[in-house]
């Protein structure tokens, strides 16, 4: 296995002897010795390095249904791993002890991508998820488990807040199957002030992926009371993927509970997911979804087109399946959107720890 210190790609030297980092939007700029904000990106000597490289912050077997991915393998088990760090600075960060991790301890799990392939496929995961801190940070990390998975048949799933620069963009996605994207809001102003970022890259992200790849793409956007749960922003934030992305992009509108920096908002109310979801559906969207509540409605993927339930959820649980094995509705064979395949079984709602060797 490659060394913590892999040569990292995205960056050149600027005119004053420092090294730019290409990688996102941040553009951090770099002396010797010095992280960027993601922190496991460092200038060592005259290169950028990936400090987090084969490193992770632990392995677990989830259902697909919690990256949140409801139309990719529906039922599936997918394995999932992250490292430390963040190119965010998400004040309501709610894996903000991994993300937000300053500890290379932190990462005490060490695996090549070969061996994580194989687990994959020991393990029956039809896919393998970058998930917990936004896989951007260590992008190559990523894609060489990326190749390692698909030459066994296993498919890549990014789970991303999406703020990338468009040459990392593009030999990123070029390796996934799936990405959900974490549309953190709908006003710049809150990328700005809660986030430390902007929302024009990740428009651009999920513009790029929906219209020059082949990802399956959904899309998450946590609601925070009083930030970002307007009626008006979530309508504005539904009529643009409507418009830009399409109807049949699933949406998940999920509740925040307190946290992190954040532990004086209170949690959000199932109404205001319902009323989310509610926008959305008129503003044409097909599949839309409520996430960290129970509401087996909000779960249900129905039918477009005569609104037969087809797929019918309890949280992870799958409590019926009406999807033929090409993804039509069992009632009036209209197409559902998405990566479907054989379902005899479902993985459930457990979630599995596993360890990996190098």
């Amino acid at each position: 296995m490659k060394d913590a210190h892999y040569p990292g790609r995205y960056w050149h030297f600027l005119g004053d002897g420092r090294i730019e980092c290409d990688l996102c939007p941040r553009n951090c700029r770099l002396h010797a010795g010095q992280r960027g904000a993601c922190f496991v990106r460092q200038r060592v000597g005259d290169q950028m390095v990936l400090t987090a490289y084969g490193r992770s912050s632990g392995f677990c077997i989830d259902p697909i249904e919690k990256k949140p991915l409801n139309h990719f393998y529906p039922g599936s088990s997918v394995l999932s791993f992250g490292t430390a760090g963040c190119n965010l600075a998400c004040k309501f960060c709610q894996n903000w002890d991994i993300s937000k991790s300053r500890e290379m301890e932190t990462l005490a799990a060490k695996a090549a991508p070969d061996a994580i392939a194989k687990a994959a496929a020991a393990n029956g995961c039809k896919s393998v998820a970058f998930t917990y801190n936004d896989p951007v940070i260590f992008a190559e990390y990523a894609m060489d488990v990326a190749d390692a998975c698909h030459e066994r048949g296993i498919k890549t799933v990014a789970v991303t807040a999406g703020y990338m620069g468009a040459e990392a963009r593009r030999d990123f996605y070029a390796k996934m199957d799936a990405a959900n994207v974490d549309l953190k809001a709908f006003t710049n102003d809150f990328y700005a002030t809660l986030t430390g970022a902007h929302l024009q890259p990740v428009l651009e992200t999920l513009q790029y992926l929906k219209h020059e790849t082949d990802v399956w793409l959904e899309i998450t956007t946590l609601l925070i009371p009083g930030k970002n749960d307007s009626s008006d922003e979530i309508r504005a934030e539904t009529q643009w993927i409507a418009n830009e992305l399409g109807r049949d992009v699933p949406l998940h509108f999920t509740a925040f509970h307190p946290d992190y920096k954040m532990s004086d908002v209170p949690p959000t109310p199932p109404s205001t997911l319902a009323r989310a979801r509610a926008i959305a559906i008129s503003e044409g969207l097909r599949y839309v979804y409520t996430g960290n509540v129970h509401d087996t409605d909000g779960a249900t993927t129905y039918c477009p087109v005569c609104r037969a339930p087809l797929i019918v959820r309890d949280w992870h649980d799958i409590e019926h399946y009406r999807l033929t094995q090409g993804g039509r509705c069992s009632e009036c064979s209209t197409p559902i959107a998405g990566r479907f395949g054989r379902f005899d079984r479902q993985f459930g709602r457990r979630r599995i720890p596993i360890r990996i060797g190098r």
